[in-house]
This record gives C-alpha cells, sequence and structure tokens, in this order.
C-alpha cells in the first residue's frame, strides 16, 4: 500500500511540475486556443496540458503498471487517442476520421477481453463513445479534468487502488493549472485521452462482474457509469435530431454551457455536475457489483 502513496506522489509531482513546462513548449508551437465563437475565455491559451497527462500516464504505465495483462493495450490504444487528438488541434481533422480510430482503439483493447462477441462489440462503442463525450464537455474550466478526478474516486470502490490512486495524482496535479484560473488548457489530444483511460481502465476493472448479463442490464450499466460526459451527450444529440439538426453540429446545448449561460458561477457549476457525476458512477458500480 505504501508503494501506490509513493506512486501517487510521483504522478502527482509530474502533472504539477511538468504542466508549466508544456505551457511553454504549446506557445512555442503555436498549440493555442483562441477565444471566439461559442467560447467565453477572454485570452488566447495554449493547449499543453494533455501532453502532461499523456506522458505521465505512459511512464507510469512502463514502470509500475500491470504489464501482463491490460496495461500494455490501454497504454497503446490511449497513445493512438492522444496522437489523433494533439493532431486535431494542430489542423483539424474530419470527425469521421477520428472516430475511426477511436473505435479502432477501443476494439485493440477490447479485444483480449474474455467475453461473447456481443459483449465485446458494445464495450468498443461504449468505449470509443466516452472517449468522445469527455471531449464534448471539456467546454468550462476544470471540468473535464474533475469529471476524471471524481471517476477515478470513485473506481476507489473496485479496490483496484494501484491503478486508480495514480490517476487521481496525475490528474490533480494539472488540475490546480487548470482552475480556477486557467493557464492551460487540455485540447482534444487532452480531453479525449481521459476519456479513453477512464472508460478502458473501468472496463478492465468490471469485466468479470458481467459474465451472464444481458444487454439491457449491461447497456444499463455501462450508462451509468459513463456518468455526466455520457449522459449529458446523449441529451444533446436527441434533443438536436428532435430540432432536424445533425447530432454532431456545434452549439452551447451541453449542461455546463446553459448553467453558464443562466448566470452560475463556475465553482457552482463545477460543484453541481461533479456532485451527479460521482452519484451516478458510484451508483452503477454498486449496481454492478450487488445485483448483476
Amino acid at each position: 500500500m505504501l508503494s501506490i502513496y509513493l506512486f501517487t506522489l510521483v504522478t502527482f509531482l509530474w502533472g504539477l511540475i511538468s504542466t508549466p513546462v508544456s505551457i511553454g513548449l504549446a506557445k512555442k508551437f503555436r498549440l493555442l486556443d483562441r477565444p471566439g465563437g461559442r467560447k467565453h475565455h477572454q485570452h488566447t491559451m495554449p493547449r499543453g496540458a494533455g501532453i502532461v497527462l499523456w506522458s505521465g500516464y505512459l511512464l507510469w504505465a512502463l514502470f509500475v503498471g500491470n504489464r501482463g495483462v491490460e496495461v500494455p493495450y490501454i497504454a497503446t490504444g490511449s497513445t493512438l487517442v492522444f496522437i489523433i487528438g494533439y493532431m486535431d488541434d494542430m489542423h483539424p481533422l474530419p470527425p469521421l476520421f477520428r472516430l475511426f480510430f477511436h473505435l479502432a482503439a477501443a476494439a485493440w483493447v477490447a479485444y483480449p477481453l474474455p467475453i461473447v462477441a456481443w459483449q465485446r462489440l458494445l464495450l468498443v462503442v461504449w468505449i470509443a463513445g466516452v472517449t468522445n463525450a469527455y471531449n464534448l464537455i471539456d467546454g468550462m474550466d476544470g471540468l473535464c479534468l474533475l469529471i476524471t478526478l471524481l471517476t477515478s474516486i470513485a473506481a476507489f470502490y473496485t479496490g483496484n487502488l494501484s491503478v486508480w490512486m495514480p490517476i487521481a495524482g496525475l490528474v490533480f496535479g494539472v488540475f490546480l493549472w487548470n482552475f480556477p484560473n486557467p493557464r492551460t488548457f487540455l485540447g482534444d489530444g487532452g480531453s479525449t485521452f481521459l476519456g479513453y483511460i477512464c472508460a478502458s481502465h473501468l472496463i478492465w476493472t468490471i469485466f468479470p462482474n458481467i459474465f451472464g448479463v444481458n444487454f439491457i442490464k449491461l447497456s444499463f450499466v455501462l450508462l451509468l457509469i459513463g456518468g455526466i460526459p455520457v449522459a449529458d451527450t446523449l441529451i444533446v444529440m436527441i434533443s438536436r435530431l428532435l430540432t432536424k439538426k445533425s447530432p454532431f453540429s456545434p452549439d452551447r446545448g451541453h449542461t455546463h454551457h446553459k448553467l453558464q449561460d443562466t448566470g452560475f458561477s463556475k465553482i457552482t457549476i463545477l460543484l453541481l455536475m461533479g456532485s451527479v457525476h460521482l452519484m451516478i458512477i458510484s451508483f452503477g458500480l454498486r449496481i454492478l457489483q450487488l445485483y448483476l
């Protein structure tokens, strides 16, 4: 247990110390998020936090993570997701192009799971969906990082502390540079990376509990452990379809946008959405362990 706390401290320090370095690199290579349109920030912001998260996780995976089971698959898949997102930050890529690689990364991490074919297909779609859902909620300072941090905390309940505590430490180290006064943004590389590792580690954590679970029950549990990102994304896409818009069209229809436009402060929005997310995902994990 002492080693877990030590590794968590190391990942926290990596996030805390490496983030200002990434800010300088993002400015040098013009990897910047400019204000305007649907964005409320007033100043040009460097998008360098993603590389800190990816590199910190990769170092943990190489030197500490379980090399014999899921970690090599998740580290490889998350690297693909991060690279695609980082490329998209520099030069926008077609949505279907990004989705193809997200599905490929999801299939890669689900491939070695000893489950039936329909469950594997469902998990591939869910992992790719969560990957994008975390990106879609990354529209307010600190929100995606907080959601990831709370996902990790909820997953402590599963007992897999050797994975979730270092992830929580890494994310918290970066969070301190992103909220309340942001010095850097995650970019698509960082937000999709966080969605992918959360989804992938959750699946590898819970898969022993899904043997014999039917499609409807498993889909319900996956909806719950997807938390706020998945619920919010589904609501927004259904709303767009009902108004005859493309489900992928950008707007300010996400929950955090509506709360911002209503006048809620950033701290209030984080507290509200974070609390709901923690309750939903904890409930989903509890149901999985007790009743399925």
